[in-house]
């Protein structure tokens, strides 16, 4: 079983170690990805070279950290091979960010700030993640390190941790995320929508980028968000007194998405099957225009963001009492159900993250560098994205050994699926090897 393993991921990484043009290099890849999948509890170089026969701690910590090799080319191959798993009109292209707690000052990155997967602020280094998922199964093709102020700001700082000259500028995770999706868009990779949560759907540049590149999505926003009806109009105001008005205004001022969602109609909506039966909430949508505009003064109400956008504004009240509210640029004929199956299917990217830290060492990392972080996160991708290729095709062989009913049944049983006509999750199977 381990040989096969083995030899399956000789061959599964033979397009990415054909890019690396050194022989080194070449055994290298191959030993550290190993390392990622294969057992112990520390996915750091020092363990990993000592359970690796022939493999020298000095030669795997210069291939993550100091080699001369462009990652580039594999991150454009981890793409590909990513959208020949899950790639289609039916998927989605998911953006979060995950945060690796540490201690010190001194890895790339590090600082105070929110670690979601703490639920507080925290000592840690933040990525911005792109995932690329369909029918619950998730691929992750991007990480990117978040630099604070405090870093941008200091550049001896940066300087000891090598932060490239193209990248020292401060960016917002926005930012960070639009350049992700241009990438992994000129790699080829195909997607039918894009899904965040309210740390990116606040940002109205980013919505609007979005929008400008001829992108479907749905984000999650604060409920302060101000909106305005769909058929809200702009008038001429007549003034009372003074100079006449030069700008058109609102007939209606904007009101927080929470309180707009109040008087509409709520219903039940399941948008899939769990492991314990439907997942449903209490959901509302109605037609609205973001008051994301450019701004201008409003009478008493002061600096006002006119009319933007029309999209839909979407409440969840959730069994627990917690209330979330989205915004989405789907068709305007959009079911509420197709509404809230897009809005809940980016829980996966979360599972990405999860095993990525738990099964392969994503958060193990030690090296204080810009490149060797970078390095390691990708080689973490790597190793994911060959596990659910992996965990893929062994479900696929083993339906086409049974019976359409038997073989439905072995899926749901592997994903912890109780329904057979829902789709298995390759990242609730077993893990391999």
């Amino acid at each position: 079983m381990v040989e096969a393993w083995r030899d399956e991921l000789t061959e599964w990484l033979a397009p990415f170690v054909g890019m690396l043009g050194d022989r080194r290099r070449a055994r290298m890849c191959p030993a550290y990805v190993e390392g990622l999948i294969g057992p112990g509890d520390r996915k750091s170089v020092q363990p990993m070279a000592m359970r690796s026969p022939g493999i020298g701690y000095d030669q795997l910590h210069h291939f993550i950290g100091g080699a001369l090799w462009d990652s580039a080319p594999l991150e454009e191959e981890l793409c590909r091979q990513a959208d020949a798993l899950v790639g289609g009109s039916a998927a989605w292209l998911i953006i979060d960010d995950t945060a690796l707690p540490k201690k010190g000052r001194a890895s790339v990155g590090v600082a105070p700030q929110y670690a979601s997967a703490l639920g507080k602020n925290a000592n840690c280094q933040t990525l911005v993640s792109v995932t690329l998922a369909s029918n619950e199964v998730p691929v992750m093709i991007g990480l990117r390190l978040f630099l604070p102020e405090s870093w941008t700001s200091n550049a001896a700082r940066m300087d000891r941790a090598k932060v490239p000259a193209e990248v020292r500028a401060y960016r917002t995770k926005p930012d960070i995320a639009l350049a992700e999706i241009d990438r992994v868009r000129s790699a080829g990779v195909r997607f039918g929508g894009i899904l965040a949560d309210a740390g990116y759907g606040l940002s109205g540049p980013f919505r609007q980028a979005l929008t400008e590149r001829g992108l479907t999505w749905a984000v999650g926003i604060p409920y302060k968000q101000k909106v305005y009806p769909a058929d809200v109009a702009m008038i001429f105001p007549v003034a009372g007194r003074g100079r006449p008005r030069k700008n058109y205004v609102p007939d209606v001022a904007s009101r927080p998405a929470q309180e707009v969602l109040e008087s509409a109609k709520w219903q039940t909506v399941s948008w899939r099957r769990g492991t314990k039966g439907k997942l449903s909430a209490r959901f509302a949508a109605m037609r609205v225009r973001v008051a994301d505009g450019p701004p201008q003064r409003i009478g008493d109400l002061g600096q006002q963001h006119l009319p933007g956008e029309e999209v839909w504004l979407v409440g969840e009240h959730r069994s627990t009492g917690e209330r979330k509210y989205y915004l989405s640029n789907l068709p305007v004929d959009t079911p509420l159900r197709k509404l809230a199956g897009a809005i809940k299917a980016r829980w996966v990217c979360e599972q990405a993250h999860q095993q990525l830290k738990e099964e392969l060492g994503l958060d193990h990392f030690e090296g204080r560098s810009w490149q060797g972080l970078h390095r390691h996160t990708l080689m973490s991708m790597i190793a994911f994205a060959f596990l659910q290729a992996r965990r893929l095709r062994a479900a696929g062989r083993k339906k086409k050994k049974l019976e359409p009913a038997a073989a439905a049944d072995l899926a749901c049983h592997q994903a912890g699926n109780p329904d057979p006509t829902q789709p298995a999750s390759a990242a609730n199977m077993p893990a391999l090897p």
